[in-house]
């Protein structure tokens, strides 16, 4: 099957204005998601619509496309790009997976335990997840939460702790229960893109600002797979400090 791998970037950023192009050991984020995401994919496309990324990722040799600034979520945005990706090269891709632009730690190993889920023929869309370590802060806004079925189908998705632990105190929380950090990585059948990127918004998915939300609420299910690798998404210039100063993260080039 022919999988194409885009990467949703935009400059603006509520609590990180310009992520995408902060240097992380000498090379910008945008170029670190670039580089890990062609280590498991022969096919990666930026998809953005401001010209300051545009340029990085045609100064560091990676392929790009310009999209429109209207797109509502990251997923809206992969659809525009892999039609036109498609146009441009005359192809058609079997399934496209939707890389967050602010996992520049991310493994080929976990992209290739996403596209491991649709070895199950009826897997339309899928997502990874990982379980939160003792150290972690389930109570973190930032880090989405996830309950899953026991056959490894998405539930419910929230940026509250969930499952809610009755009569329990929340600093028990944890130790009560395993409680799943979602990574913010999707992967879709062509059809199924073609589908969620012709819906609506619906109300849960704007109380939560979780679009993953609006499949659910529209009956669609996503098949989870559960990596056991680390995950460090960036979601403030704290992030890159304490990973990079603690020696957490290194690279090699």
């Amino acid at each position: 099957m022919k999988i194409l791998a885009i990467i949703p970037s935009r400059y603006g950023s509520t609590r990180f204005p310009g992520k995408p192009l902060i240097q992380i050991d000498g090379k910008t984020m945008i170029q670190r998601v670039y580089e890990r995401s062609s280590l498991a994919f022969g096919h990666v496309c930026v998809a953005t619509d401001d010209k300051r990324i545009f340029d990085e990722v045609v100064r560091f040799g990676g392929d790009v496309v310009m999209t429109s600034s209207s797109h509502k979520s990251g997923t809206d945005r992969c659809y525009e790009a892999l039609k036109i990706v498609e146009e441009r090269d005359s192809v058609r891709f079997d399934i496209i997976v939707n890389v967050q632009g602010d996992e520049p730690f991310i493994l080929p190993e976990q992209l290739l335990e996403l596209i491991g889920c649709f070895d199950d023929s009826g897997t339309k869309i899928a997502t990874l997840v990982k379980k939160f370590s003792p150290e972690e802060d389930i109570f973190n806004t930032n880090s989405p939460k996830v309950v899953i079925t026991n056959d490894n189908y998405a539930l419910y998705f929230s940026r509250n702790a969930i499952p809610f632990q009755r009569g329990a105190d929340q600093k028990e929380w944890s130790g009560n229960m395993t409680y799943y950090k979602h990574i913010g990585l999707y992967a879709f059948t062509r059809d199924a893109l073609n589908t969620v990127s012709r819906m609506e918004q619906t109300s849960l998915e704007k109380a939560e600002q979780l679009e993953q939300l609006r499949w659910l609420e529209n009956g669609i299910k996503i098949k989870v797979a559960v990596t056991q690798h680390p995950s460090y998404s960036i979601d403030t210039p704290e992030d890159i400090a304490y990973l990079t100063s603690n020696g957490i993260i290194r690279f090699s080039v």
